[in-house]
């Protein structure tokens, strides 16, 4: 499962992760990903529901903070991302789209 945030603001701010990941902090480098409960903690939701979730917003013209291969896997399905997009630390895929 995934969890998906949807932050209001004057652009909406989308922000999914991968369940598992949400709390924990990755380093390699000088790079850091962390995945902070107050930003991308919100509703745990099954694929399905998130992929139309991701699919509505983009067309809100909301950005996008994407975090863990699932979440990853759902914004490929959206067309949302390409796989250019997609960076890693210490393994962990994760894209920004920003309009």
């Amino acid at each position: 499962m995934v969890i998906i945030n949807v932050i209001k603001s004057y652009r909406d701010i989308v922000a999914i992760c991968d369940s598992e990941l949400i709390g924990k902090k990755f380093e390699q480098g000088k790079f850091q990903l962390d995945v902070k409960e107050s930003f991308f903690k919100g509703e745990e939701i099954i694929e399905e529901k998130a992929l139309k979730i991701l699919k509505d917003m983009e067309k809100e013209d909301a950005t996008f903070n994407i975090v863990g291969k699932k979440s990853i896997s759902l914004a490929l399905k959206a067309e949302i991302i390409e796989e250019k997009g997609i960076k890693k630390i210490q393994n962990i895929p994760f894209a920004l789209v920003l309009i």
